[in-house]
């Protein structure tokens, strides 16, 4: 029996068939034009944090939140249909780099917060234009199929149930944040990709409902 959708998927759906939706642009290079410092990504929280946070964007959600939704914001007046959340490396892996692999849930549900809350904002001057959230599910910086050693072809620096465990995690952040629908987002690697499809299969599962979902894949 086919799952049930939320309220917001069924309207987005609906909305898909009337017309064409319009996904909203970078994130990276926006947030790049702020010139933004340390201590903006540490904000007061992370002060004292042992590990170096600059470039660490989706740390932005916590500290800088007013950057990430002007950034939002900036794309809903452009005419986006559709913004991204900012968590494209908000996994307990890519995380591990900046020592925050406990944030990954939070990141995403918060990730996704504030990317409604612009969309809350134009929707109330126009409530005639419904706008939605994608949450983002990026493809981690390590590859399932690919040895980091080319001395140790064998070799993998993380596994595909290591990668459903992250991904999970991150997803179920994502949903009680309210995402309107999941994108697996620039997969390079396929294995990568399959253990991110498998664990969103596998929590809309365990919830009993499921949102649309979309994979982007680079080459």
């Amino acid at each position: 029996m086919a799952l049930p959708t939320t309220e917001r998927a069924r309207l987005l759906l609906d909305q898909l068939s009337k017309r064409i939706l319009v996904l909203d642009g970078a994130m990276g290079s926006m947030i790049q034009a702020y010139k933004l410092e340390e201590k903006d990504f540490r904000g007061e929280r992370f002060a004292n944090h042992t590990h170096d946070q600059k470039g660490n964007s989706d740390l932005l959600v916590l500290t800088r939140p007013d950057v990430i939704q002007a950034i939002h914001e900036a794309y809903l007046a452009a005419g986006a249909d559709i913004l991204e959340s900012n968590t494209f490396t908000a996994t307990t892996i890519a995380q591990a780099d900046y020592g925050l692999e406990s944030l990954a849930y939070e990141l995403n549900k918060a990730g996704v917060e504030v990317a409604r809350n612009a969309c809350k904002k134009f929707e109330a001057a126009d409530p005639s234009k419904p706008r939605f959230v994608a949450g983002i599910l990026g493809p981690t910086n390590r590859t399932a199929s690919i040895s980091p050693d080319v001395n140790n072809p064998g070799y993998r620096n993380v596994s595909f149930d290591e990668l459903v465990v992250a991904y999970t995690e991150a997803t179920r952040g994502l949903l009680d944040g309210g995402a309107d629908l999941l994108m697996i987002e620039t997969s390079f690697d396929t294995l990568n990709a399959k253990a991110a499809a498998y664990a969103v299969l596998s929590l809309f599962d365990e919830l009993g409902y499921r949102v649309p979902l979309m994979i982007s894949g680079t080459i």
